[in-house]
């Protein structure tokens, strides 16, 4: 019976789900996060679960992060894309030739300006959290996956960046994985191809099995739900 509610349940939130956001600025997204979903009580950064505050300022004795090279990204949060925009915009004429489309500036902020299906996606909540600058810096636009050792770069933080792959901790590779196969089948929708591999596809319903959603996740995926006007059914499914 719950199988079938399931599917039942997958097949109402089709629609809602490959349906475009509501908010379609990726300013206006970063705003609405700080200010309506990460209330003072849930202000822990993604990957570290470092506190911050009003000023967006990281306390790095709360979680033992340690700045290996950035000090100013290192002590403040920044909005990461789970699934990088490089990711799901670079096959985009637009990011290709940015010059010739917008004349000036980058694939991202020239398909920011001129392409309103990448200006939702990139805006998408569901694939934003708050991370210490310096990690968003250094993961760049990496995908992620299992590196051999446990080096800490970042003090006591669970963080790992090598040979063009990061890893992040346990806690929160289901969450990771949630946000990769829900923009997969977004991006799949909206722009008509998707960007998992097989393998890929594999490993993230692996993380997505072994780390269901929390509470906070649930929270923060009905929060989201309710301010730009969809669903990511594979939290959905876990919150129920």
């Amino acid at each position: 019976m719950k199988r079938l509610w399931i599917v039942l349940l997958g097949l109402t939130l089709l629609g809602p789900v490959l349906a475009g956001s509501s908010i379609d600025d990726f300013q206006e997204a970063k705003k609405v996060l700080f200010q309506r979903v990460y209330t003072p009580a849930q202000r822990t950064t993604f990957y570290c679960g470092c506190s911050f505050d009003s000023q967006k300022r990281v306390d790095a004795a709360s979680c033992g992060y340690r700045v290996r090279k950035d000090a100013a990204r290192g002590n403040r949060i920044e909005w990461e894309h789970i699934v990088p925009a490089a990711v799901f915009g670079q096959r985009l004429a637009c990011w290709q030739n940015a010059r010739s489309v917008c004349g000036r500036g980058g694939g991202r902020k020239c398909c920011s300006r001129t392409n309103p299906t990448f200006r939702s996606l990139e805006a998408d909540m569901h694939n934003l959290v708050p991370a210490v600058g310096e990690l968003n810096a250094d993961r760049a636009n990496y995908g992620f996956g299992l590196i051999a050792g446990e080096a800490r770069q970042y003090g006591r933080c669970d963080f790992e960046v090598s040979n063009g792959l990061a890893e992040p901790r346990p806690e929160v590779r289901g969450n990771v994985a949630r946000a990769y196969l829900y923009m997969n089948d977004r991006v799949q929708s909206d722009l008509g191809y998707g960007f998992l591999s097989s393998d890929q596809r594999r490993m993230y319903l692996q993380w997505h099995r072994t780390d269901p959603p929390d509470d906070w996740e649930c929270q923060r995926h009905e929060l989201i739900h309710r301010l730009q006007g969809n669903w990511n059914p594979y939290i959905v499914e876990g919150c129920e």
